[in-house]
């Protein structure tokens, strides 16, 4: 069989099996080309326009590297690289950014795939003898091999990261995905690290934490989903139940379209906004030092969220959806459950790595809470949200002693 070869800004030329082309090509994995991979990081860095579709290529072949490195059988081989390609064919527009009204409206996140697979997939996946349920098995982290691409060390995360601070330009996502691969071995057990990798996992943990703050958590991106969240809350607010199903299977363009051509003047109103980057600015910026970080532990849900935003705009004096509050969830330490081959003993890699409680106090430190308004709002919102939200004013050191 002749493989295809697909030219990859981060990994060179990357080969398709012949027998996995019906998938690459099928609808479903096409529409990934228009789902933009950081959602609205784009308002911050024009360049992060990379799509889920190359970063499901880019999984799929780290994934073939590990099945060589691992010598699995070629039956397991075939249902890793689709599990791979597949594994986020379930997400929405923009992609983590309708991941809460998705888990709000349909009970489901993107890798509960076991939906679209029965619909489009299940006749693609007979001539490769694979089961549908094994396939969601692997994506969902349920099976025996879900190690590879859903787990501490997985080649999803390795690609993410190395293609995220490719588009973005942040120096931070370096990870030398192979060398990790080559000194990781799958057991019964799970995943297993050989000594010789632990510089290349805490290089993995480090572009993580790094990439934390000025990436996936940047405040203008969060202000960009809030603005879309809200935008879509008010839009399925005007259109009969079910109209979230249909539009969750929308790309980030028909998406985009839909909300500003709504039923909804809320919703129309946001999109214009987004479209035009005329955003909300940061009223609150709090870190855990002037909250009670207990309270926000799990984050907040979209619904409390914006009943907060109404109590806020009611003290401040302007319209509930001129306040957006986002709380969210206190990130919970990188624990990295794999054992090190450490000579003739396996060991926890908490053992053998001193960065990792380090880098668990810097992820706690980067935590926010985020109040966001119209800038004629500012001052008003951000007393308003100290009264509701019991906010510290940051303390100022104007002289070191």
């Amino acid at each position: 069989m002749n493989p295809k070869i697909i030219k990859d800004p981060v990994h060179g030329y990357v080969e398709v099996d012949e027998e996995i082309l019906p998938l690459l090509d099928s609808p479903a994995i096409q529409r990934l080309r228009y789902i933009r991979q950081l959602g609205f990081s784009y308002l911050v860095y024009p360049g992060a326009n990379h799509t889920r579709f190359e970063h499901s290529v880019g999984t799929m072949h780290l994934a073939g590297v590990a099945c060589r490195q691992f010598g699995l059988s070629k039956e397991d081989r075939v249902l890793v690289l689709v599990a791979a390609l597949l594994h986020d064919v379930g997400h929405g527009p923009f992609s983590h950014a309708s991941e809460p009204l998705m888990e709000a409206r349909l009970g489901r996140t993107h890798d509960d795939i076991s939906g679209i697979v029965d619909a489009q997939f299940r006749t693609l996946l007979e001539p490769l003898g694979i089961m549908p349920s094994d396939l969601c098995a692997v994506v969902k982290g349920r099976h025996p091999l879900s190690g590879i691409i859903h787990g501490d060390l997985d080649v999803d995360r390795m690609d993410y990261l190395l293609r995220d601070a490719y588009y973005t330009g942040a120096p931070y996502g370096t990870v030398d995905a192979h060398r990790l691969i080559r000194n990781i071995h799958l057991t019964p057990e799970g995943i297993v690290l050989d000594e010789n990798g632990i510089n290349a996992a805490e290089s993995l943990l480090i572009a993580r934490t790094l990439m934390r703050p000025t990436v996936y958590f940047h405040h203008v991106s969060r202000i960009g989903e809030c603005m879309f969240q809200i935008a879509m809350l008010d839009h399925m607010a005007t259109h009969p139940p079910g109209g979230f199903e249909q539009i969750s299977a929308l790309d980030d363009a028909e998406c985009m379209h839909t909300l500003k051509h709504s039923g909804s003047a809320l919703a129309r109103e946001m999109a214009d906004r987004l479209y035009g980057r005329r955003l909300y600015k940061r009223a609150v910026y709090a870190g855990q030092d002037q909250v009670n970080a207990a309270v926000f532990q799990t984050g907040w849900s979209l619904e409390r969220s914006r009943e907060v935003a109404g109590d806020i705009a009611g003290l401040a004096g302007c319209r509930a959806a001129d306040v957006l509050v986002d709380i969210p969830p206190v990130p919970g330490d990188m624990s990295l459950e794999v054992q090190v081959k450490n000579r003739h003993a396996l060991v926890g890699f908490a053992e053998l790595s001193p960065r990792l409680q380090m880098l668990n106090q810097t992820r706690r430190e980067q935590w926010r809470l985020g109040v966001y308004t119209l800038p004629a709002y500012r001052d008003a919102v951000a007393d308003a949200a100290a009264e509701i939200l019991h906010i510290k004013k940051p303390t100022r050191q104007d002289t070191l002693f």
